[in-house]
């Protein structure tokens, strides 16, 4: 199955970092995160990436397209431009890089996305977050449950879009809500192409009105995943995962081995 990700905001909280290079591209334990990420849903076979690219994504271009000889040992001729490559451990991974344009909002770079994902269910995420969530699981409660979309609900302070559940079922999207704790858009989705339907061009916020919509509709469900999950929206953020990473302790460093 196909995994894209949203990897073409601006990360304006994390100016400290993102005035030089994309978030995606902010490094923990000397890789980029969206490295991270494609681990995590590599360890369970999903191995083709569909990444959407705005802000900086010639840089999230370089870092892919040097992959192969940046990770491997390498005997280059200067006089020929020969290149031998003697040892290989790079990944099995097929990557598209989509420019999904600068100001495109995160609903318009699905759409703009769509025809390197097929008419087929895909999984979508950020380019910002990890998590040690059971994809296999997840992949399992949306085929269980049939529904258009699932979001993986997280808890974490409500500086992010709130999810009010009823069972499994989705019973109203809440962006951003200003006070209390409760289950968040983690990220983490499986979405069927019928989505598209609801995005009606680049200015679509999918986590707005696409979202709403769909649940409204009682076709999106919360897949709760109670255990680590973290997004990098700030540089605390980038210090706790690094020192996560560091410690050996990091809970999603397992999909990284």
């Amino acid at each position: 199955m196909k995994v894209l990700i949203l990897a073409g905001g601006l990360g304006t909280r994390l100016q400290e970092e993102t005035v030089l290079k994309p978030k995606p591209m902010v490094e923990i334990g000397g890789r980029p995160i969206i490295w991270h990420i494609m681990k995590i849903f590599a360890a369970f076979g999903h191995k083709e990436f569909v990444v959407a690219l705005g802000y900086k994504g010639e840089m999230i271009k370089r870092y892919f397209l040097d992959y192969y000889h940046n990770n491997c040992s390498i005997t280059t001729n200067l006089a020929t431009g020969e290149v031998e490559v003697h040892s290989n451990s790079t990944e099995d991974w097929k990557v598209h890089l989509v420019d999904t344009g600068n100001a495109t909002e995160t609903g318009g770079r699905i759409r703009r996305a769509a025809p390197f994902l097929g008419n087929e269910t895909f999984m979508m995420t950020y380019g910002d977050g990890v998590a040690n969530v059971n994809i296999r699981a997840l992949l399992d409660f949306h085929r269980k449950n049939g529904g258009l979309a699932t979001v993986t609900a997280v808890r974490f302070p409500a500086r992010f879009g709130g999810l009010n559940l009823q069972n499994e079922r989705v019973r109203e999207f809440v962006e951003k809500p200003q006070i209390g704790e409760g289950w968040i858009n983690g990220g983490f989705f499986v979405l069927e192409p019928g989505v598209l339907d609801y995005i009606p061009g680049d200015n679509s916020i999918f986590e707005r009105d696409p979202m709403e919509r769909i649940t409204e509709a009682g076709k999106l469900f919360a897949y709760r995943h109670e255990d680590f999950w973290q997004c990098m929206d700030t540089l605390r953020d980038v210090r706790r995962l690094e020192s996560l990473w560091q410690s050996g302790e990091a809970p999603w460093a397992k999909f990284a081995s």
